[in-house]
C-alpha cells in the first residue's frame, strides 16, 4: 500500500512529529511505501527528513498561512498526481498547512487523526486566558474573552469555517482519546473514532536508581504546570531527603522556572537538562522512581505518560483530559487535581519515600502498556480503519460510474 502522511512540521522535536516519523518507520517495516509531506522549516540541531516539503513560516505571517497556504495546496496536488497514494493520513495540519488542502482529498481515501483541540479551538488549548476550561464553541467569544486579538481572530474564524465546510473530504476522523472525541462531538464534529497511540515494548526489568528521583519531560510552557511541580517538590523533598528532580525540555518559561527553583532553595536538588532527542531522553530519565505530568490544561492524550510507564516509572498526573484514560489511580500511579501543589506534593512524597511501592507501580505500568497501549494494537486498529475507508471510497466511486 502507498500511504502519504501529512503533518505541519517535519522536524521531530515535538510529540506529534515524533509520532508521525515513528508511524512512517512502522509502515515501511511492514512493506508499505510510506512518505511524509510537511513544511520545510528546520529547528536548531534537528533535521527535517520529510519526503516532500512545502513552504511554512513561524513569522507574523503564520496566521494568514494557516488560513490559506497556497504552497501546501500546490505541493499536495503535485504529490497526489505523482505518488498516487492509496491512503492519505493527515495528523497536524491547521497550524501551517491550511484547509485549502481538503478539496484535493475528496477523491482520495483519507483520514484525519486529531491530536489536540485545534479543529475546534483557534489556540488549540480549550483554555481561557485566566486558565479555566473553555466550554464555548469557537466564534465571537474567542475575541471577547481575549483569546485572540482582532488581527488574528478574523483569519482564524475563516479558517475554522473552511474546515467545517470541507472536513467531509475525510473518510474518517479519529481522536487520540475518548476525551478528545467527546470534545469534538460536543462541537458538531461527528462521527469520530478513537485511536490511541501505541508504544514500543519496553525493557523487561524495572530497575530504579539508588537516589529517589522524580522527572518531568515536556515543553516548558505555562499550561504544563511545571511551576506547580517545583512548589510541590519543595514540600515533598522535606519528607524525602536526598531526592532529586530532573526537568527535561525547553521553552519560553525556562528562565522563570529556574528563578523559581532558586527562590525555593532547590538549586542543589533540581536539574534543568534542556531539550533532548528521544534516544537521549530515554537515557537521561532511566531509573526514575516517578514521572510527573502536572498539566494545567486538559492533555488531549498524554503520550508522555505511556512513555514513562514503558520506561519503568510510576506516574503522578493531573486528573484531567486523556490522562484519566492512561493512569489507573493507585495501581500504576496517582491522579491529582490540576494545579493543586499540596495534593501533588503528598503523592510525590509517598513515592519518593517508598521504593517498593514505586517499583510495584512501575511494573504495573509496564503491564498496562503491553495490554492496552502496544504498537501492535495501534496498528491493527489503524489498518482496520484504512481498509474500511478505502472500501467505502471505492464503493462510492463504483456507484458513480455511468451504467
Amino acid at each position: 500500500m502507498k500511504i502519504l502522511l501529512v503533518n505541519d512540521y517535519g522536524t521531530p522535536d515535538g510529540g506529534a512529529e515524533i509520532q508521525i516519523y515513528r508511524l512512517r518507520q512502522l509502515l515501511r517495516e511492514r512493506g508499505h511505501d510510506a512518505r511524509l509531506l510537511s513544511t520545510g522549516m528546520e529547528s536548531p540541531g534537528v533535521q527535517n527528513k520529510a519526503d516532500y516539503k512545502c513552504r511554512g513560516t513561524k513569522s507574523s505571517l503564520r496566521t494568514l498561512l494557516q488560513t490559506a497556504n497556497p504552497w501546501a495546496y500546490h505541493e499536495l496536488r503535485k504529490v497526489l498526481r505523482e505518488f498516487r497514494p492509496d491512503m492519505v493520513h493527515v495528523k497536524m495540519f491547521l497550524t501551517q498547512m491550511s484547509p485549502l488542502i481538503l478539496p484535493l482529498l475528496r477523491d482520495v481515501p483519507s483520514v484525519y487523526h486529531v491530536a489536540w483541540y485545534r479543529p475546534i479551538c483557534p489556540t488549540g488549548t480549550k483554555m481561557l486566558p485566566d486558565g479555566s476550561r473553555c466550554y464555548f464553541n469557537a466564534g465571537s467569544v474567542c475575541y471577547k474573552h481575549g483569546c485572540l486579538p482582532m488581527h488574528d481572530w478574523i483569519p482564524l474564524m475563516l479558517q475554522l469555517r473552511l474546515f467545517r465546510a470541507w472536513r467531509g473530504a475525510f473518510g474518517t476522523i479519529m481522536a487520540n482519546s475518548e476525551w478528545v472525541r467527546k470534545r469534538l462531538e460536543h462541537e458538531g464534529i461527528v462521527p469520530v473514532e478513537v485511536l490511541r497511540y501505541g508504544m514500543e515494548k519496553g525493557c523487561e526489568e524495572t530497575a530504579l536508581s539508588e537516589t529517589p528521583t522524580a522527572v518531568f519531560a515536556g515543553r516548558l510552557v505555562k499550561e504544563k504546570g511545571v511551576d506547580v511541580l517545583l512548589r510541590a517538590f519543595a514540600k515533598a523533598s522535606g519528607r524525602a531527603p536526598g531526592s532529586r528532580l530532573v526537568i527535561a525540555g525547553d521553552g519560553p518559561e525556562r528562565k522563570s522556572l529556574e528563578a523559581l527553583a532558586e527562590k525555593l532553595n532547590l538549586t542543589s536538588s533540581v536539574r534543568f537538562i534542556g531539550y533532548l532527542n528521544p534516544q537521549e531522553m530515554e537515557g537521561a530519565l532511566s531509573g526514575a522512581w516517578v514521572q510527573v505530568i502536572p498539566s494545567l490544561w486538559d492533555e488531549p492524550f498524554g503520550i508522555v505518560a505511556i512513555e514513562a510507564m514503558a520506561r519503568g516509572a510510576a506516574v503522578v498526573a493531573s486528573d484531567s483530559g486523556g490522562l484519566r484514560e492512561i493512569v489507573e489511580d493507585g495501581v500504576d500511579g496517582f491522579l491529582v487535581p490540576p494545579g493543586d501543589a499540596g495534593a501533588l506534593s503528598e503523592k510525590l512524597a509517598v513515592l519518593l519515600t517508598d521504593k517498593r511501592l514505586a517499583s510495584s507501580m512501575a511494573a504495573a505500568g509496564k503491564r498496562a502498556v503491553s495490554v492496552k497501549f502496544s504498537e501492535e494494537i495501534f496498528l491493527r486498529q489503524l489498518f482496520g480503519i484504512y481498509d474500511s475507508v478505502i472500501e467505502a471510497k471505492n464503493g462510492v466511486q463504483r456507484n458513480n460510474v455511468p451504467g
